[in-house]
């Protein structure tokens, strides 16, 4: 089989709160008449994006075109759970024209774009391209990079301190990895904003990748698709801080799911989300809930002070109600304390 009568597949990294499934779920809306289908994982197995996307009532997105892996981080869980399950999708009578791989925000991509050289499917499967996506305005207010002048005055102090920050380990290989880098929530930049997160990024790489601009992950697909990277034969030239074989650890970081019941209003939920993102070391909240008294279902996101919310799609007849909120943070962050600010 030739290299171009195999399946391309686009592989959707970017840290939490940068707006991947935002993006995929626009990629789907408009997609034209092509068939996509979508593998999307996310940390622990407590994800929600997966639900986020199926049922969502896209014409042409069917429950069996969604894949969910919520049996660890994607990168870490090839053989297992990634492998099998894009056979699954190669084995249908009508295969997808196109996958679409939402990886974890904790996740590196290049192990994932390594697994694309097992036999199982190194002949059937071609990476397009890797896309990461920035959450521009956590960029620019310095979200992932150590203050140097801080940390040199650490050292003097302490020689024992060590560079060692976690989050900008995994933007880092996220960044290294990419064909194509989307800045999203530009619109909540200025141009000194934007010009910030440029310099930062390209601070962060060795070669020239383009840097496109996004509000709410709206692109044309023809920006995304089609890149025909083949990044899998292009290994190289992608650095990793984790070499081949190398074990990726995500003891840095923690998550629990927490149930909420419904409450009186969007904005009254949203304001305890903004209070239980203040908890020291909390990185994203994310998840629904239902408003007393609406038909449809609310969406809320909390990264750092930043609190989104809207309705995504009424309430299923059968459908249990139960609200449920996924919070990621620091190792050791104090559950306790955001479970009671959730509680109001």
């Amino acid at each position: 089989m030739s290299i171009v009568e195999k399946i391309p597949c686009t592989i959707v990294t970017g840290f939490l709160g940068a707006g991947k499934t935002t993006l995929v779920r626009h990629l789907v809306e408009n997609a034209g008449g092509r068939r996509l289908a979508i593998i999307v994982n996310e940390f622990g197995d407590i994800g929600f994006d997966g639900s986020f996307l199926a049922a969502c009532g896209i014409e042409g997105c069917q429950d069996e075109d969604i894949v969910e892996l919520a049996n660890g981080c994607i990168c870490c869980t090839v053989a297992d759970d990634f492998v099998p399950a894009l056979n699954k999708l190669l084995d249908r009578a009508d295969p997808p024209e196109h996958i679409l791989i939402e990886t974890s925000g904790l996740a590196l991509p290049k192990p994932l774009v390594q697994a694309f050289h097992w036999p199982a499917i190194r002949s059937r499967v071609t990476v397009d391209g890797v896309i990461a996506v920035i959450d521009g305005p956590a960029v620019a207010a310095g979200f992932f990079a150590d203050d140097p002048a801080a940390l040199a005055a650490q050292r003097a102090d302490d020689a024992s301190v060590d560079h060692d920050n976690p989050l900008e380990e995994v933007f880092e290989d996220q960044l290294l990895c990419a064909d194509l880098l989307v800045m999203n929530k530009a619109d909540l930049l200025d141009e000194a904003g934007k010009a910030k997160v440029r310099a930062e990024v390209e601070r962060q790489l060795p070669r020239a990748v383009k840097m496109v601009e996004s509000e709410h992950g709206r692109l044309d697909p023809r920006v995304i698709l089609g890149l025909g990277a083949a990044a899998e034969d292009d290994l190289d030239a992608r650095p990793s801080h984790h070499g081949e074989g190398e074990d990726h650890d995500h003891d840095d970081f923690d998550s629990v799911a927490i149930p909420v019941s419904s409450t009186a209003s969007a904005e009254d939920l949203a304001a305890r989300v903004a209070r239980a993102a203040e908890t020291k070391g909390v990185l994203r909240i994310k998840g629904f809930a239902e408003v007393t008294g609406k038909p449809m279902r609310l969406v809320v996101q909390g990264v750092g002070a930043r609190i989104a919310h809207h309705y995504d799609r009424p309430w299923r007849a059968s459908e249990n109600r139960d609200g449920r909120l996924v919070v990621i943070g620091l190792k050791g962050f104090d559950q306790a304390a955001v479970a009671s600010a959730l509680a109001g």
